[in-house]
């Protein structure tokens, strides 16, 4: 197994067979990529000794990322020492643009205001009983950069769904995985929980992920509450509420195109 999703090569990231997807075996998850988009995102200097957070990130998926080696190049939109917008880019070596992503940061600073979570607003669960999560009959896949753990619903029936999950191998070999890159990668998995026809039958790949976050997450376990809405025409959008044991971090969206296999 390898020891990383991605290994570091000057400026390109370098992916192993736990980047791998559950559509395409030559073709990467939407997890890896968008945990890139959140790093590039956060490190991006707009001014120095600045003390910002990722409030939102807008990720369109342009075309499926292949198991090749990606670069992500970030240019600034709007700066300002409020608020911030980053742009990222995923290209590959022959400077295809595969993804394209805005980053929304905000000023961090101690205001003394009331805690952000609701009253009351709990997980809607207990990590439960360990869970296998697989792709296909394949070794490597970027399921298996988990360990995933029972929450409601289940993962291999039609419906919503609320997953544990705590990541257990580093995006980028030798760098610690930020809270936020964590978010990111495990929003991708949003639809796939709670899909609403069989993944032997049906297609339903999102082109986009979008992630909001007021706050970063606490611990190594975070909760992926999932639903999937779609007609019969083909469309359709999964929402996520992102909790970590506390209580609320986040929510994120994917819009859905679906097909039959």
């Amino acid at each position: 197994m390898s020891d990383a999703v991605f290994e570091r090569d000057g400026e390109w990231f370098v992916p192993t067979g736990l980047a791998r997807g559950p559509w395409d075996p030559n073709q990467m998850h939407g997890g890896g990529p968008a945990a890139l988009i959140a790093r590039a995102v956060e490190r991006a200097v707009v001014i120095e000794g600045e003390d910002v957070a990722v409030v939102r990130l807008t990720i369109e998926l342009l075309r499926p990322v292949t198991l090749a080696p990606i670069a992500v190049r970030t240019t600034v939109v709007r700066p300002g020492k409020r608020v911030q917008l980053v742009g990222a880019s995923v290209v590959d070596r022959d400077g295809v643009e595969a993804a394209r992503a805005v980053g929304l940061r905000v000023r961090q600073a101690d205001l003394g205001l009331p805690t952000a979570d609701q009253d009351g607003a709990k997980p809607p669960s207990s990590p439960g009983a360990e869970v296998q999560f697989a792709f296909e009959a394949h070794d490597e896949h970027f399921a298996k950069v988990w360990q995933w753990r029972e929450g409601v619903g289940a993962i291999r029936e039609p419906g919503p769904a609320a997953l544990w999950a705590r990541l257990v191998t580093p995006i980028v070999a030798g760098e610690t995985t930020s809270g936020v890159m964590r978010c990111a990668a495990l929003a991708d998995f949003g639809n796939g929980i709670s899909g609403i026809f069989p993944m032997e039958e049906y297609l339903f790949i999102n082109p986009d992920l979008t992630v909001y976050l007021h706050r970063d997450p606490l611990g190594g376990w975070l909760c992926l509450d999932a639903t999937t809405w779609a007609s019969p025409d083909g469309r359709g959008y999964a929402e996520s509420a992102i909790w970590d044991e506390r209580g609320r971090v986040g929510r994120s969206v994917q819009g859905l195109f679906l097909d039959r296999r």
